[in-house]
């Protein structure tokens, strides 16, 4: 006997090719295009000949542009999502300390967390001294 001379069957558990597709398995070619519903872009400046050979006038431009889309939910400067977004914290103190220097030249290592505040040096600090604050003492931060 040969192949040939058994009955062809066919397993009901496997689906035809085109049910086997679901649509998010589709390709971008497989799942075709949808024309928007009015022509973009027909109706703006400089499409024509005349128009490219000119300038559009300065209303017509202003008329055109679109406002930036404001954040509604926001009060400024220093919001965030996760904390109180404050820009000031009233720990850490909100005058700008100045140009650091080492407090003297002393061996000892506990020097090097201490520092002299010569001034502000006309906004030419470093972003990491101008990060830095001045921290009151608790006797000040309390009076």
């Amino acid at each position: 006997m040969s192949a040939d001379d058994y009955p062809a069957v066919s397993d009901p558990a496997l689906l035809s090719p085109e049910e086997s597709l679901d649509d998010d398995e589709l390709g971008d070619i497989d799942a075709g295009y949808a024309p928007p519903d009015r022509p973009l872009g027909s109706t703006a400046w400089g499409i024509t000949e005349r128009e490219l050979g000119s300038h559009e006038d300065l209303a017509h431009r202003l008329a055109r542009e679109e406002p930036e889309p404001a954040d509604m939910d926001t009060d400024g400067l220093g919001d965030t999502t996760d904390t109180d977004g404050e820009l000031i914290d009233d720990q850490v103190g909100d005058r700008r300390a100045g140009r650091l220097t080492a407090w003297e030249a002393e061996l000892d290592s506990r020097s090097d967390f201490w520092a002299h505040d010569v001034g502000i040096d006309n906004g030419a600090a470093s972003a990491e001294e101008a990060a830095v604050h001045v921290v009151p003492d608790t006797d000040e931060r309390d009076g």
